[in-house]
C-alpha cells in the first residue's frame, strides 16, 4: 500500500568528493589515487580526468541552492582526503577543512542535516607510495585523519561514514585492478579488505571517545542479493559463495566479530592464502557496535556454478550470468530490479539483529537528452526510482528499521573508469559550462517528500 513514511524517515541525495569536486590542485590539496590513475592512459574512458569535475569546490554554493529546492533533509557527501592532508599525514591543511566547514554551514542554514563519509576511495598518493592499503601502517593514517574531522567537524556533524563500498576499494582496486590504484593481485584484495576493516574499527572506537557525543557512526556497503540460476544444488550453491565473497565477507566481521567459515576455506584452498596478517585482536576492534548500516544497491546478481573455474572467478567457481530483464545504460550486470532491494532489506534485518538500516545509495545511469526547452524528460530514472521506494515501502510495512534514502546522485558526475560518459544524476550539468539543469526526475523526488514518501505517479 502507498502510504507515507514515518515523520523522522531521512530523505537525501548522495555524491563524493572526488566525483564533483574538482579543484584538483586547488588550495593545497594533494594528489590522490585517482587522480594519478586517471593519466595512465587506457584505465578511464575518453581519458577524463577529475581536474574539474562539477567543480563543486567552486561552486557548492549553487548545489546547495539546488539542495533546498529539492527540499531534502539531508545531504550525504564525503571529505577528500588529500584536500586535509595532502602529503597523507602531518598537519592538516586549513583551507581544506574550511571549504567543508563553509559547505557544511550552508547546509545547516537550510535544514540540512549532513551526513559524512570519511573515505569514499581518494586516497593520499603519497600513502598509496607507502603501499596504500596493502600497508597495515594505513589503518593508523586513517584514523589520525578520522580524528582530525571529528575534531573540527564534530560539532556540526552527527552522522558518520567510515568507509565507502570497501568492496570496492579493495576488490576493483587490488583484486582486478578497473579501479585505483590498479592492482591485479587477488590475493592482496583479502588483506586490504582487512585493512579497511580494522581501519573502521578503530576509528569507531575513537568516535565513542572522540566524536560528538549525540553523534551516529556506521559502515556504507555496496551490496547485492545473490540468486541461483535456477534450483540445482550447485547452483544455490554458487549463490551462497558469491554472497560469501560480495556480502557476508564485509558484514559479518562487522556485525557478527567473524569472517565466514566457508569462505575462509574457500579462499584457503583456492587460492592459496595464509591470513597471518591477522592479528590477535583484530577481530575483536573490527566488531566495535555501530549505530547503523548503509547499503548502495543497485542490482541483483544471478549466478551459475563454472565447474572449469574458467569465468571472471576462478578463485569462487562461480559466474554471473545476465538475465533478461531490462537494465539501465550501465549495461549487462545493471538488471532493474526493485524486489532485489526488498529481498536485500529483509534479509539484512533477518540476520543482523535489526541494525538501524539507511539506503545510501540507489539510481540509475540513462543517457538524458536536453530536449529542445532545455527541459530533460528522464521518464526511465523516475520508474527506476519509484519503483525502489515502494520496495522500500513494502520494507518498512514488514518490520524492517530503515530509517532513510539517498538518491545516487544530486548531479551528473565523474564514474570513475567510465568517466563523463554515465549520468546517474537528477540534475543535468553541462561539462563544457558547468551549467546545472534539473531534471524531471528531480521535480519527481520533490514532489515525493512533499508528501512525505507518498509514492507520487510518474506524470507530475
Amino acid at each position: 500500500m502507498n502510504r507515507p513514511f514515518p515523520k523522522d524517515f531521512l530523505w537525501g541525495v548522495a555524491t563524493s568528493a572526488a566525483q564533483i569536486e574538482g579543484g584538483a590542485w586547488a588550495d593545497g590539496k594533494g594528489e590522490s589515487i585517482w587522480d594519478r590513475f586517471c593519466r595512465i592512459p587506457g584505465k578511464v574512458k575518453n581519458g577524463d580526468r577529475l581536474d574539474v569535475a562539477c567543480d563543486h569546490y567552486h561552486l557548492f554554493s549553487q548545489d546547495v541552492r539546488l539542495l533546498k529546492e529539492l527540499q531534502v533533509n539531508t545531504y550525504r557527501f564525503s571529505v577528500s582526503w588529500p584536500r586535509i592532508f595532502p602529503a597523507g599525514a602531518g598537519s592538516p591543511n586549513q583551507k581544506g577543512l574550511d571549504f567543508y566547514k563553509r559547505l557544511i554551514e550552508a547546509c545547516l542554514e537550510n535544514g540540512i542535516q549532513p551526513s559524512l563519509t570519511i573515505y569514499h576511495w581518494d586516497l593520499p598518493q603519497a600513502l598509496q607510495d607507502k603501499g596504500g592499503w596493502v600497508n597495515r601502517d594505513m589503518v593508523d593514517y586513517f584514523l589520525e585523519y578520522a580524528l582530525t574531522l571529528f575534531r573540527e567537524l564534530g560539532d556540526v556533524v552527527s552522522m558518520w561514514t567510515t568507509h565507502n563500498e570497501p568492496w570496492v576499494i579493495s576488490y576493483l582496486g587490488y583484486g582486478n585492478g578497473i579501479h585505483a590504484p590498479g592492482y591485479a593481485n587477488v590475493p592482496l584484495f583479502l588483506k586490504v579488505a582487512h585493512h579497511l576493516l580494522l581501519s573502521h574499527g578503530k576509528t569507531v572506537k575513537a568516535f565513542r571517545n572522540d566524536g560528538p557525543k549525540d553523534g551516529k557512526v556506521g559502515l556504507t556497503l555496496n551490496m547485492s542479493p545473490c540468486y541461483p540460476v535456477d534450483e540445482q544444488a550447485e547452483n544455490k550453491q554458487a549463490a551462497r559463495i558469491y554472497d560469501g565473497f560480495l556480502n557476508r565477507w564485509f558484514i559479518d566481521p562487522v556485525v557478527k566479530g567473524a569472517y565466514p567459515q566457508d569462505m575462509t576455506a574457500l579462499y584457503e584452498r583456492t587460492l592459496p592464502i595464509p591470513f597471518d596478517y591477522i592479528q590477535e585482536e583484530d577481530m575483536q576492534m573490527i566488531n566495535e557496535p555501530i549505530d547503523f548500516i548503509g547499503i548502495n544497491y543497485y542490482s541483483p546478481t544471478t549466478l551459475r556454478a563454472d565447474p572449469l573455474a574458467d569465468g571472471p572467478f576462478p578463485f569462487l567457481g562461480v559466474e554471473p550470468v545476465a538475465t533478461s530483464g531490462p537494465v539501465t545504460d550501465m549495461g549487462e550486470g545493471w538488471e532493474i530490479n526493485p524486489d532485489g532491494l526488498k529481498d536485500l532489506l529483509l534479509r539484512l534485518h533477518r540476520d543482523y539483529q535489526g541494525l538501524p538500516i539507511y539506503v545510501h545509495e540507489n539510481g540509475a545511469a540513462y543517457d538524458d537528452q536536453v530536449e529542445a526547452d532545455g527541459s530533460i524528460q528522464d521518464r526511465k530514472r523516475i520508474q527506476y526510482l519509484r519503483s525502489h521506494i515502494l520496495a522500500c515501502q513494502e520494507a518498512l510495512q514488514a518490520g524492517v528499521p530503515l530509517k532513510g534514502y539517498y538518491v545516487w546522485s544530486l548531479m551528473d558526475n565523474f564514474e570513475w573508469a567510465f568517466g563523463y560518459d554515465k549520468r546517474f544524476g537528477i540534475v543535468h550539468v553541462d561539462f563544457e559550462t558547468l551549467k546545472r539543469t534539473p531534471k524531471q526526475s528531480f521535480y519527481w523526488y520533490r514532489q515525493l517528500i512533499r508528501q512525505q514518501g507518498v509514492v507520487p505517479d510518474i506524470s507530475i
